[in-house]
């Protein structure tokens, strides 16, 4: 098994080093016509000089993490590591499963921080993007290991202890997993995400007028309008939505506001609450649970102490004991090939929510021009590769690529 585990990485390993070098290939040396209005043949070649240092970056760091695991499987680490925290807690497997994976993670954390550093400080830097200093990137990697504490461990413990200690423990799992995340839903917007960036009540005026008007239109209720301080991290822009049910927030990224105009605003907003009012955000949650609830029932299988299946997979991994902590770590490794394959189909799925939501806007906004400006000013600002290759497509792009898009709503003027 250890054997197949091997090949079957590495040939993932390949598939993503292909996909990537074929969506440096489809970048076409010429501006495409969809985009001349907008893009110069100055800011293009910006544009594809940055998508091949982004792509000689990515294929670095999924190389580095490869060595990094396959280096650490070979030399027994898994078995080592488990061995160690034992020692350490021999009457507490709650205790021992926290220490194994708190020193895996943070391990992990600490050999990736010099790449993401290098990401943010060097490559978005020389394009333009970074507003982040050394002081605010400190203080968020603090804040974001506190938060990681506070609310990571708990969750961990709970699942570690349902599965030591409760009958059907992966439906028990799934259930703790599934209300975590809910309330993550209403506690992150109110909590979290203000521990990062401040949030401002739009002021009155013309913007504002338009949103409202818009929101009454499509019969969207909102009690709050902000505008987020994106700006102090990255010129790139963003909107997004939080709260439930009747009481739904929009956020507006002021790089976002800086760089559009009031009709183009309102068609992205327009987009947002297409996704509500055509019912994607419940069936992505449905879905979201229904996987969630299948991979707790394989990773049952993968940490039951008296299951065949379990027992191949340690050993394969050299870890003598079978046990909660090391299982879930196993299965996520396990796991990650065939989850890249399954994203091929809810990428797809999610595509066509896009192309819906874009129908949507451009029905209740009253014509598709605004929101057809709108994305080609994403694109442009953001560097973005026009023309994707259908590959990457595939594996990575929940949203379709710009010529896509622009077609689908050419058919709608």
């Amino acid at each position: 098994m250890a054997v197949s585990l091997f090949i079957l990485l590495f040939l993932f390993w390949k598939l993503e080093l292909l996909a990537t070098l074929l969506n440096l290939k489809s970048f076409s040396p010429d501006v495409p016509a969809a985009l001349r209005d907008l893009w110069t043949q100055e800011s293009y070649e910006k544009a594809r000089a940055y998508s091949i240092t982004s792509a000689r970056f990515s294929i670095a760091e999924s190389a580095f993490g490869l060595t990094l695991l396959l280096a650490f499987w070979g030399l027994g680490g898994f078995g080592w590591l488990d061995e160690l925290t034992r020692q350490w807690f021999p009457d507490s497997p709650i205790r021992t499963g926290l220490a194994f994976l708190g020193i895996l993670f943070f391990s992990q954390y600490l050999l990736s921080l010099p790449l993401a550093i290098y990401d943010t400080f060097v490559i978005e830097e020389k394009f333009g993007f970074n507003k982040t200093t050394p002081k605010l990137y400190a203080l968020d990697q603090i804040k974001s290991i506190l938060l990681g504490i506070v609310i990571g461990l708990p969750l961990a413990a709970a699942i570690l202890w349902i599965f030591a200690n409760v009958a059907h423990a992966w439906v028990w799992a799934w259930l703790c997993l599934s209300a975590f995340q809910l309330l993550m839903m209403w506690l992150a917007p109110a909590v979290i995400l203000p521990l990062f960036n401040k949030f401002e009540p739009m002021p009155e005026g013309e913007l504002r007028d338009a949103i409202e008007a818009m929101a009454k239109r499509c019969d969207f209720p909102i009690v709050g309008l902000y505008v987020m301080d994106g700006s102090k991290r990255s010129t790139k822009a963003n909107a997004f939505f939080t709260g439930f049910g009747k009481t739904k927030k929009i956020a507006l990224f002021d790089t976002l506001i800086a760089k559009h105009s009031t009709e183009e605003l309102v068609a992205i907003l327009a987009h947002e609450i297409g996704h509500f009012r055509c019912k994607h955000i419940p069936q992505r949650l449905v879905a979201s649970i229904i996987q969630s609830a299948v991979l707790f029932f394989l990773i049952g299988l993968a940490t039951d102490p008296q299951g065949a299946f379990a027992r191949l997979l340690f050993d394969a991994f050299g870890v003598a004991t079978i046990s909660p902590h090391v299982g879930l770590v196993l299965f996520g490794i396990l796991f990650s090939p065939a989850s890249r394959l399954l994203g091929i189909f809810s990428n797809r799925w999610s595509r066509k929510h896009e192309f819906e939501a874009d129908a949507y806007a451009a029905k209740h906004t009253g014509s598709p021009e605004s929101l057809i400006t709108a994305l080609k000013k994403l694109t442009t600002d953001n560097l973005s590769h026009p023309t994707p290759h259908a590959l990457r497509i595939a594996l990575d792009y929940s949203h379709p690529p710009l010529a896509q898009r622009l077609a689908a709503l050419e058919k709608l003027r």
